[in-house]
């Protein structure tokens, strides 16, 4: 049985210390690090509010759909 490929920081279109607008909410993020879920060795995004400070975790797949851009400095 082979172990699953573990996700590559440099893998994901948004690398750590980027910041982005999540378009439907208008909150903004920074970018962490690309991880995996324990459970499934899925690719995850780790990222921060820049306004709360608490930090999330989103699948890989759901972070790079559209859904967050990149924000403007």
């Amino acid at each position: 049985m082979s172990k699953p490929k573990m996700a590559d920081p440099d893998e994901g279109v948004f690398k750590p210390g980027t910041k982005l607008r999540h378009k439907k909410t208008g909150g903004f993020y920074k970018v962490v690090v690309l991880a995996n879920v324990e459970a499934t060795l899925e690719p995850a995004y780790v990222y921060e509010s820049m306004q709360s400070h608490d930090f999330w975790i989103r699948p890989k797949s759901e972070m790079e759909d559209g859904r967050f851009e990149l924000a403007s400095e």
